[in-house]
């Protein structure tokens, strides 16, 4: 820590620094859905292939929408993969957090890729409502409902990783979102079958989209909190600050910080004033065993000061975002 605080009593001696991930144990390694992203992408690559093709040959841009929103799905899944991998890595002595925060940066450009492939599709949604195009409604219907078969799959299998991990959650936002595009390319092409109203198939293209960047939303802004180390939307670090002042240890916290090192790890600063001296290495691991099973803060580090001076070389509570 880079802080210089003028305290007496041997405050080097009483820094303390621990690691918590349940009491008693170290585990560092975000989960390994290696396997997971490898079936689910070799899926979507199979329907890329073959809603695309059809979709030419059906005329259809609903279907070939659907084949480019699918293709960023591929690429999501594969930098989702790909920051996994990257994640798992060893610290090294330029990078002593490991690449975790590559979960991140990926969760990040999923949601960039998703508004992307909404700027995409709505104009040319746009161009093909000027000019509506015959559409083959009954190829178009068996190739969405493809669609929704694989993606619906792909979620169901991402979907375990999706409430613990911000990265996890992104891929299976994609997942989502094409299951649902594709419900919606099946309605256009009955409605065009029904109706013969050609229209309706870039209409519905353009409702895909609106869907989608909704749903994408708060992936970006998520992503964005925790590349900026804002503390994750889950925790909050007046809560905290509260458990940690009202340790009977404890008489005052500065130094607050709390961020996301991954999408699936966080970590804690902080310097705790105690008048009555360092209170042990019992009470440091107690402590880091508690954040994490309270706020699933893994990585705790604190500093012990006996007196407290009332200053800090910085805000002390610069670190409270939300």
């Amino acid at each position: 820590m880079s802080h210089d605080h003028s305290h007496p009593q041997n405050h080097d001696q009483a820094h303390a620094h621990s690691h918590s991930h349940g009491i008693g144990g170290h585990h560092h390694a975000p989960p390994d859905f290696g396997r997971t992203f490898a079936i689910a992408t070799g899926l979507n690559v199979v329907l890329v292939v073959a809603q695309f093709g059809f979709g030419l040959w059906a005329n259809s841009l609903a279907l070939i929408a659907d084949a480019g929103h699918n293709l960023s799905d591929v690429m999501g899944l594969v930098l989702a993969w790909v920051a996994f991998a990257v994640a798992r890595w060893r610290p090294s002595s330029g990078y002593t957090y490991q690449m975790g925060a590559a979960s991140i940066l990926a969760a990040l450009a999923n949601g960039l890729l998703l508004v992307a492939a909404v700027a995409v599709i709505s104009y040319e949604a746009i161009e093909r409502l000027a000019d509506p195009q015959p559409v083959a409604s009954g190829t178009v219907m068996l190739l969405a409902a493809l669609g929704v078969a694989v993606n619906g799959v792909s979620a169901w299998m991402l979907s375990h990783g999706s409430k613990s991990d911000l990265n996890m959650h992104g891929a299976f936002l994609h997942m989502v979102a094409d299951a649902a595009v594709s419900v919606a390319v099946i309605a256009a092409g009955l409605g065009i079958w029904l109706t013969g109203w050609q229209w309706l198939d870039p209409a519905v293209s353009l409702l895909i989209s609106v869907v989608i960047l909704v749903g994408t939303w708060r992936l970006l802004r998520d992503s964005l909190r925790l590349t900026l180390n804002a503390a994750p939307r889950e925790i909050d670090p007046t809560v905290v600050r509260g458990y940690l002042e009202g340790l009977p240890e404890v008489a005052s916290v500065h130094d607050l910080h709390i961020w996301a090192m991954s999408t699936t790890e966080n970590a804690l600063t902080a310097h705790l004033v105690t008048p009555a001296g360092h209170p042990g290495d019992a009470f440091l691991h107690a402590l880091a065993g508690e954040l994490q099973h309270r706020y699933k803060i893994g990585h705790t580090t604190v500093q012990i000061e006996v007196v407290d001076t009332g200053a800090c070389a910085t805000s002390c509570h610069a670190e409270i975002l939300h």
